[in-house]
């Protein structure tokens, strides 16, 4: 059976309908299981009469706890299936929810649309849904920044990461995967209240994307009708990001784009002055958005391409 056919199969599936509506009415997706189960764990575990050590030790044990529950019930159900074409169908149909590159480019897509038309009420309304920063401190440009980082940033997390871990590991790979990153977006967070239980996500989640970050933004930088530039951006810039693994593919992005990327942004708790990525080069622009999603595409395309060789080989 070639996990490399079922990661593509998995891939064309959810490039076609995403994960319909529908069928989230009826059973729900799985990073909304993990969800439920680490709200779940981290009501009872990281509590507000724990000391600071005792809220750490417990954010490790629910981390690898909801790991190796996520990959040993991918085990388990992996090892039931027949290794055979029928094996390898089943295998992206079960990888399919996991890898999101539709919902991806339809989130980024909702931002583009109003942005364009220069309803910048819409396209804030829009891009609040994939970035955490304060929507009504945007402009055009800032919206387009926050929306092209967050392409790059999802498009290692969503897609590359849980394709390289199940080239790796399989459905287990994929799944394990899936559950470190969800830990990471709910509880890895520098807050009063996850600082010291999100600890061992944050840093788990870091370790997970090391390779995958760096991946995505050589696939950007291949495909970006301006190798040298994203290339040299992205050596030049990816380390001043303030994220270990984000800096490469939104580096790369920003090089592949020529414009700049980052910088101060605003949230609710205030003004975070982050470091420009291609600082000398213009703001970004709402066609911009356009451009990079075609940047996007065509490192599917691509990606596509490469699942297809691995799978005949």
């Amino acid at each position: 059976m070639s996990i490399a056919g079922s990661l593509l199969i998995a891939m064309l599936i959810e490039g076609v309908v995403s994960w319909p509506v529908r069928l989230h009415a009826i059973v729900g997706h799985p990073v909304t299981w993990l969800g439920r189960l680490i709200a779940t764990l981290e009501r009872w575990f990281n509590r507000d009469d724990f000391s600071e050590t005792s809220r750490k030790l417990a954010g490790v044990v629910v981390a690898f706890f909801t790991i190796a529950l996520a990959g040993g019930i991918a085990w388990a159900i992996a090892h039931l299936l027949p290794g055979s074409v029928v094996g390898m169908v089943l295998v992206g149909l079960l990888a399919w929810p996991l890898i999101a590159s539709r919902s991806m480019y339809d989130h980024v897509a909702a931002v583009a649309e109003p942005l364009v038309r220069g309803n910048l009420g819409d396209a804030r309304a829009a891009v609040a849904m994939i970035v955490g920063r304060d929507p009504n401190q945007l402009d055009g440009s800032g919206i387009t920044r926050a929306a092209l980082e967050s392409l790059a940033e999802n498009t290692s997390d969503g897609i590359i990461a849980p394709l390289f871990w199940g080239l790796l590991l399989g459905l287990p790979g994929i799944a394990a995967y899936k559950a470190i990153n969800t830990l990471d977006s709910m509880i890895g967070h520098r807050t009063l209240r996850y600082e010291a239980f999100g600890w061992a996500a944050a840093r788990i989640d870091d370790v997970a994307n090391l390779v995958p970050a760096r991946l995505t933004g050589l696939l950007f930088v291949l495909v970006s009708g301006r190798p040298l530039a994203a290339w040299r951006c992205m050596l030049r810039d990816a380390r001043q990001h303030r994220s270990p693994n984000a800096g490469w593919p939104e580096a790369a992005m920003a090089g592949a784009l020529g414009v700049r990327l980052s910088g101060p942004r605003a949230y609710e708790g205030g003004v975070s002055d982050e470091p420009w990525l291609n600082a000398d080069a213009r703001d970004a622009e709402a066609a911009d958005l356009d451009r990079g999603m075609v940047v996007y595409l065509r490192a599917m395309i691509l990606l596509a391409v490469i699942l297809a060789i691995l799978a005949a080989i």
